[in-house]
């Protein structure tokens, strides 16, 4: 009876066995078909059908790293990055050994505009792994984009020391040069990169600026025309260049690029702003009444057909240039009020409001040119125009305010009699009296300030 019984517990305990490797054999080959079938939907852009595939997987076998990494990879596809970044650092935790996980994670949270994450993600790739320029250069993009371009320099140079080929490491390598101001050593950089590459755009682009830093304007405007050449499709381009020839005096460059760049795109606002910038900067330079008329054409094709606060400054200007001002002022207080706006169109607004005896304008625009500074000492000549219009509003007070700040900067003997005229308007007799001090100290004979030293004096 024992032995019937010891053998039929044997058949159960085989049976459960057969029926547990069954089932584990059916549910092994039902998740190897549901990663299948998701990699097949992805690779026919069927995104969701394969999220739901390898869902599948996974609820199958949590612990799949594969299946994580494969769902992780088509979040990312999906657009979904927060979904994508679960799925890699689940994938990642599973087996920490591998790297295509940490290079995903890497690149999901640059995505995420979390470039110190990814650094963290490709640094412990390369700590695995130290054969992949790839990695090595994506480690510098992040180290870069984390403000760190002396980190960023070294990772660089560690993919080129793998791969001397690889334009984008040298133009990485440039930039991080230029940010350390090794200005020689990051054109050299940026030339390797078009070497490489001839057709590499942001190396142009930034070389175009190295060079323009380092006063070669005329290797910059090599670059703009190649720039122009291989961006036809952009006016950007040709503005550029029409600007670096005028910068270079080259006028009459500046005018064909730019009149060639409005027949190609007629309309683009920036096309005709800037030629009307180039004519401009001829009138104001030469008194050419032509050039004024050219400007003013171009600058209200451009006014009209944008208005931004550049262009109605632009306009503003060319308009107090030809005497039109009550049209400046119009233009030059529109401009004022759209952002962002530029000190010298305050600059400008000012003498357009004072023309036109509007004192109380003239000095608000000044006053917010001083506040749109930025804590940068404004010139003497602005300062004492404050106070120029403050006593002719009749405020004391103000003129002292701003005079005080102007004397403090010049030794004008007149600007210090009238500061101290001010002061004695406003009951201020010994700041007056310091004041005349100072004047006659500069000028013993100044028969203004001998006036008004026996007037104080009499106090």
């Amino acid at each position: 009876m024992k032995r019937r019984l010891a053998a039929a517990f044997v058949v159960l305990v085989a049976g459960a066995a057969a029926a547990v490797a069954y089932t584990d054999a059916v549910r092994d080959r039902e998740y190897r078909r549901l990663v299948a079938a998701g990699e097949t939907a992805f690779a026919s852009g069927q995104t969701s059908v394969a999220i739901e595939a390898f869902s599948g997987a996974i609820a199958l076998k949590p612990d799949s790293m594969l299946a994580h990494l494969k769902r992780g990879e088509t979040y990312r596809q999906h657009g979904d990055l927060k979904a994508a970044f679960r799925d890699l650092r689940d994938a990642s935790e599973l087996d920490p050994s591998a790297t295509r996980p940490l290079e995903q994670l890497g690149d999901v949270s640059l995505a995420l505009n979390r470039p110190d994450r990814a650094a963290e993600r490709y640094a412990a790739h390369v700590a695995l792994d130290d054969r992949s320029p790839r990695v090595f250069y994506k480690l510098a993009v992040a180290q870069y984009r984390a403000g760190q371009p002396a980190q960023a320099l070294s990772s660089a140079r560690r993919a080129l020391a793998l791969d001397k080929g690889l334009a984008d490491a040298h133009y990485l390598a440039g930039l991080c040069l230029m940010a350390q101001g090794q200005t020689v050593d990051a054109r050299k950089a940026l030339e390797r990169a078009i070497d490489l590459q001839p057709a590499f755009i942001p190396a142009r682009e930034a070389l175009a600026t190295a060079y323009r830093s380092s006063g070669r304007h005329v290797d910059a405007t090599e670059q703009l025309e190649a720039l122009a050449a291989l961006d036809r499709g952009r006016p950007a381009r040709l503005v550029a260049l029409g600007l670096e020839y005028a910068d270079a005096r080259r006028t009459d460059l500046a005018v064909a690029t730019l009149g060639r760049a409005a027949e190609r795109f007629p309309d683009s606002v920036d096309v005709y702003a800037t030629l009307g910038e180039v004519w401009l900067r001829t009138a104001l330079d030469t008194g050419d009444r032509v050039a004024l008329g050219k400007a003013l054409e171009a600058l209200r094709t451009a006014v009209v057909r944008g208005g931004s606060s550049r262009e109605l400054a632009m306009y503003g200007r060319a308009l107090l240039a030809a005497g039109e001002t009550p049209a400046a002022l119009r233009s030059l207080r529109e401009a004022s009020t759209k952002l962002p706006v530029a000190p010298a169109t305050l600059l400008d607004l000012a003498t357009a409001a004072e023309r036109m005896g509007d004192r109380r304008t003239a000095r608000d625009a000044l006053e917010r040119h001083v506040t749109l500074l930025a804590g940068s000492p404004p010139p003497v000549a602005v300062v004492r125009r404050l106070g120029d219009l403050s006593m002719a509003l009749g405020d004391a007070r103000a003129a002292v305010r701003w005079w005080r700040r102007a004397a403090a900067e010049t030794a004008d003997v007149a600007l210090l009699v009238r500061l101290a005229q001010a002061e004695t308007r406003v009951g201020d007799f010994d700041a007056a009296r310091q004041t005349v001090a100072r004047a006659l100290a500069l000028s013993p004979a100044d028969s203004g300030a001998r006036r008004l030293q026996s007037l104080l004096g009499a106090k």
